[in-house]
């Protein structure tokens, strides 16, 4: 029986993938339907698609596929048919092309079973996740922005839309998504006479929010096909206005896609404009953040003059600090205020 994992070290495949001159495609799709052995379709595209030279990270669960991976661009073709022929529900699947892509965003392929591709803390037997709202292209989702009758909606993170967001669009505070479907609604109550036009990266996340809020009774929902990668493509290449401000957050090596040349976040250290994210170095840190040049000089890289000094020690001494330290929940830290108070910065609300 075939090695369905990896087992090689991760810093040779980075160092291989590095020094590979093949041309690489970098690219995100989703699904929603219902696979009755997830388990068995993981292993078997984990087969075929490593025969492809495919990359990434993929998710499977009952209620569909979730990838964000890249592939030598030769076989994107083979990659769609290979789709196709192992469901044919997944004809025509949109593959959400990388804006800003050297090829190098991932460097080891890792497929994982969930209990749902999106963790949306959902327990109700009436929710309907096909029940979406209204697809919206490059041109509707500019008309929908000129509109004084629309709310934008940004469902992703602190940290991606700290960087990027629409034009006047709100931010829902919350440190996970199952956190913020519920504030959503609260949120827009008031709005309930309004298009609510609902974003994230690729769609997937804005996709069940827009089934969420109808669900909750809003009629009038909206969500951007493809999410702002592809609506970025589109409005390029119609020639039209990118009312995206800043840069896209991606969940890859790249850590961001330049939509506009705005800058619009801080260096989270001295509060130059900077949107720039990094993982402290520190083995036993590595909180997200936003580090600008000089900043990353004079910390070395780190977040913090502690983790900077931790670093400096023998490596023994390093091990025993980091021995039972919870350092999980700092890796893509999700709200401003645990960012705050990881880097010592005071939360103006809690000090007001």
């Amino acid at each position: 029986m075939p090695v369905l994992h990896n087992r090689i070290n991760n810093n040779a495949l980075r160092a291989q993938v590095q020094a590979d001159n093949v041309p690489r495609t970098t690219i995100s799709f989703y699904k929603y339907l219902t696979l009755e052995d997830p388990q068995q379709t993981r292993d078997a595209l984990y087969t075929a698609f490593s025969a492809l030279g495919v990359l990434g990270r993929i998710y499977l669960a009952r209620e569909g596929i979730n990838a964000q991976i890249s592939v030598p661009t030769a076989n994107v073709d083979a990659l769609r048919d290979t789709l196709y022929q192992y469901d044919p529900r997944l004809d025509g699947l949109r593959l959400n092309i990388a804006l800003d892509d050297d090829g190098k965003s991932f460097w080891v392929l890792r497929m994982k079973v969930r209990d749902r591709i999106v963790a949306d803390g959902i327990d109700d037997p009436t929710f309907d996740p096909g029940a979406v709202g209204e697809y919206l292209d490059a041109a509707a989702v500019n008309a929908m922005a000129d509109s004084p009758d629309t709310v934008f909606i940004d469902m992703r993170n602190h940290y991606e839309y700290e960087v990027g967001h629409f034009e006047n669009a709100l931010e829902i505070p919350a440190d996970t998504f199952r956190e913020q479907l519920p504030k959503a609604v609260e949120m827009m109550a008031q709005h309930r006479d309004k298009n609510i036009v609902m974003y994230c990266t690729g769609g997937i996340r804005c996709e069940k929010a827009s089934a969420w809020m109808r669900h909750n009774g809003f009629n009038k929902v909206y969500h951007i096909e493809g999410g702002i990668i592809e609506y970025a493509r589109k409005a390029r290449e119609q020639g039209l206005p990118v009312r995206f401000i800043g840069k896209n957050f991606v969940f890859d090596q790249r850590m961001g896609e330049r939509i506009s040349p705005e800058v619009i976040a801080h260096c989270h250290q001295c509060g130059a404009p900077c949107d720039s994210h990094t993982n402290c170095v520190n083995d036993g840190c590595h909180l997200l953040f936003i580090q600008c040049p000089r900043c990353a000089e004079i910390y070395q890289g780190c977040c913090s003059e502690r983790c900077r000094d931790e670093l400096s020690l023998p490596e023994e001494e390093q091990r025993r600090r980091r021995a039972g330290r919870e350092t999980g929940t700092r890796i893509f830290n999700k709200s401003r205020g645990a960012l705050n108070t990881m880097l010592g910065i005071p939360d103006p609300e809690k000090d007001a």
